[in-house]
C-alpha cells in the first residue's frame, strides 16, 4: 500500500453516541461455573501492573515494558483521533477515565462477557466506563482483535464526547472501522486508514455477498440486528469501504461532509445520498475499484503529531493482586447471589491483607451489589481511615446510605438520613471535582424525597450528562427533568440526539414519540414527569 506523510485529512464525519454494545458484545450474565473460574485465586507468580494516564487505567498481568506500551498506544491513538478530525476533547477527571482489564486470554474475556463468541467488549456509563481486552501484546505492529474493539469503541467515545449529533449507521461504523484498524510502531508513529483485518473481504469480491451502497446507505440497527453473523461482516465491511473511499478519494473531497450535512438538515440518508453523490450505481462500481487498487492510500502519523502525556505505573500489591479476577467480575456487573460469593471470597481475602485499603473499598462495592448497604458502610469505613483517597470506598458508602434513607418513613428521619447519605459524596467532590457521583447524587436527594430540587441540584444533573455525553439513559433523565420544569427547548436538545442514535432501538422510538408529544407545546409549560424520574433512578 502506498503511504502518506501528510496527516490525514478531517473526514468531516459527525460524532456518534453509541451507548449500546456492538455486535461482540451481549448483556447476558456469565453461568456460575465461568464466574468460579474468574474467581479461582490468581496466580503467585502474577505480575499485575497499573498505568494511569490522561484517559486510560490499564490493569494486566504483563511484563511491565509490555503494559507501559500498550498504555502509551492507547494515548498515541487519542491523539491520532484529535489530530485527524481537527477536534480537541478535554481531559477527563481522574474518575472519568475509561478503565481496561488484561484478562489474559480469550475464555476468560468470554466468561466475564457471558458469551462464546466475544472477543473483547466495552461498557460505557457514568458510573464509570470499563473495557476488557485479552492481552496487551502486538504483532508487527498491530494489535489483536480484542484491542481493536476496543479502539473501535474508543472511535464512538471520542465522537461522542465532542459532539452528541449522531450519524446514519453505516458512516458511523465505517468511521470506527476507518480509524481503529491502526498499526503502531516503536518509533512513535503510527499507520491508519489499514484495512481490517478481522473482516471477511468475499462480501466486495463476491457479488451475492456483498451489501450494495443503496442497502448499506439505508440500513438501521434493528435491520442490522435482525442479520445473521456473514450479513453483519458484509455491513462492517462495506461500511468501512465506503468511509475510506469517501474520506481518501480526491475526486470525491468534500462529499462525505455534504451528505453528513444534508442528513442534519432532515433528509434522509438514501436521498442526501444521491443528491450529493450523485447516481449511485457508479458509486458501487469505483468502492469496488477502490478496493482492488493496491496503492489504496494509508497514512503514516508520525511521532511528533502523536504526544502521549505523562503517566504513572506501578505494581499492583499483593491484596490487590489476589483480588483483581474478582474486581473484574464486580467491574462487568453481577447480580446479588454472585455478588454475596465475591463478597465472601473478598472478606476471606481482608482477612490476610487487613491494612489494604483497595481490598477493604472493593468488599465494599460487593457488599453493595449483594444488597447489605450495613456491611457495605463498614467496609468503606474501614478503606477511608486505611486511605482517605479511596475514591469508590465514598461512592458505596454513600450509595448504601441513599439506599437505606429510601427505607424510612418519617419526614424528618428520612430528610436527616438523606443529608448524612449526601456527607460521603461531598467529601468525594473534594476529591475529584469532575467525579459524576455526586452531582447525581445531589440531583437524587431532592428527587427521592419527592421533594422539587433547587437549581443547583438541577445543574448539577446537566453537568452530570455533560461529563457523560455517552451515557443515553442519562441524557434521557436530564431531557426530562428539563420537561418537568417546562424548559421545552432544554428537553430538544438533550433528547434530539437520542432520537436519532442509530443503535438506539426501541429506545429512540420511544424518544420519537416523547419529542413528537412536545412538538406543539410552548416554553414554559410543565409537564410533570417527576415520579418517572424517580422510577429510573430506583430501578438500579
Amino acid at each position: 500500500m502506498r503511504q502518506r506523510t501528510s496527516t490525514l485529512e478531517p473526514s468531516g464525519s459527525s460524532p456518534c453516541l453509541e451507548s449500546f454494545l456492538i455486535t461482540y458484545i451481549v448483556s447476558a450474565f456469565s453461568c456460575v461455573a465461568a464466574a468460579l473460574m474468574l474467581m479461582a485465586p490468581t496466580s503467585a507468580r502474577a505480575n499485575w501492573y497499573e498505568v494511569s494516564s490522561d484517559h486510560f487505567i490499564i490493569y494486566a498481568d504483563a511484563q511491565k515494558e509490555e503494559v507501559v506500551r500498550f498504555a502509551e498506544d492507547l494515548e498515541r491513538f487519542h491523539s491520532l483521533m484529535e489530530h485527524s478530525t481537527g477536534r480537541e476533547l478535554a481531559k477527563p477527571g481522574p474518575s472519568n477515565r475509561i478503565t481496561v482489564f488484561a484478562a489474559g486470554s480469550e475464555k476468560r474475556v468470554r466468561a466475564l462477557a457471558g458469551a462464546s463468541d466475544v472477543a473483547g467488549f466495552y461498557l460505557p456509563r457514568w458510573q464509570g466506563s470499563v473495557a476488557f481486552v485479552q492481552n496487551v501484546q502486538t504483532k508487527r505492529g498491530r494489535r489483536d482483535l480484542a484491542t481493536t474493539i476496543l479502539l473501535h469503541e474508543y472511535v464512538h467515545h471520542f465522537f461522542a464526547s465532542t459532539d452528541r449529533f449522531t450519524m446514519p449507521l453505516w458512516m458511523n461504523e465505517g468511521a470506527a472501522e476507518f480509524f481503529s484498524n491502526v498499526a503502531f510502531y516503536p518509533d512513535g508513529s503510527a499507520i491508519a486508514g489499514l484495512r481490517p483485518a478481522h473482516r471477511s473481504f468475499t462480501t466486495v469480491w463476491l457479488e451475492h455477498e456483498r451489501t450494495p451502497v443503496t442497502e448499506l446507505l439505508a440500513i438501521n440497527w434493528q435491520n442490522l440486528s435482525a442479520r445473521n453473523a456473514a450479513a453483519k461482516d458484509s455491513f462492517y465491511s462495506n461500511s468501512w469501504l465506503l468511509y475510506h473511499y469517501l474520506a481518501t478519494t480526491e475526486d470525491r473531497s468534500g462529499q462525505l461532509r455534504g451528505y453528513w450535512l444534508e442528513v442534519l438538515k432532515g433528509a434522509p440518508s438514501l436521498a442526501a445520498a444521491q443528491g450529493v453523490f450523485g447516481d449511485l450505481g457508479p458509486l458501487q462500481r469505483q468502492i469496488v475499484s477502490h478496493y482492488k487498487n493496491k496503492n489504496r492510500p494509508t497514512f503514516r502519523i508520525e511521532s511528533d503529531q502523536l504526544p502521549v502525556g505523562p503517566y504513572s505505573v506501578r505494581a499492583l500489591n499483593e491484596g490487590e493482586v489476589a483480588s483483581v479476577a474478582t474486581r473484574m467480575r464486580l467491574e462487568r456487573g453481577i447480580p446479588p447471589d454472585e455478588a454475596k460469593n465475591a463478597a465472601a471470597r473478598l472478606r476471606s481475602i481482608a482477612t490476610r491483607f487487613p491494612g489494604n485499603a483497595s481490598v477493604m473499598a472493593l468488599l465494599a462495592q460487593a457488599e453493595y451489589a449483594a444488597g447489605r448497604d450495613m456491611m457495605a458502610i463498614a467496609a468503606a469505613d474501614r478503606a477511608i481511615k486505611l486511605d482517605a483517597t479511596a475514591v469508590d470506598a465514598y461512592v458505596y458508602k454513600g450509595s448504601a446510605a441513599f439506599r437505606q434513607a429510601r427505607l424510612l418513613a418519617d419526614p424528618a428521619k428520612k430528610a436527616a438520613a438523606y443529608r448524612r447519605a449526601m456527607e460521603p459524596f461531598e467529601a468525594l467532590q473534594q476529591i475529584d471535582n469532575k467525579h459524576i457521583a455526586p452531582l447525581i447524587y445531589t440531583y437524587r436527594s431532592y428527587l427521592e424525597r419527592n421533594v422539587a430540587a433547587s437549581d443547583d441540584a438541577k445543574a448539577a444533573l446537566v453537568r452530570a450528562a455533560q461529563l457523560a455525553p455517552f451515557d443515553q439513559e442519562l441524557w434521557l433523565i436530564t431531557g426530562m427533568m428539563h420537561i418537568n420544569d417546562g424548559r421545552i427547548g432544554a428537553s430538544r436538545d438533550a433528547l434530539a440526539p437520542l432520537a436519532t442514535n442509530p443503535h438506539g432501538g426501541e429506545k429512540s422510538e420511544q424518544v420519537k414519540a416523547l419529542l413528537n408529544f412536545l412538538a406543539d407545546k410552548p416554553e414554559g409549560q410543565a409537564i410533570p414527569l417527576q415520579k418517572a424520574i424517580s422510577g429510573y433512578f430506583l430501578s438500579e
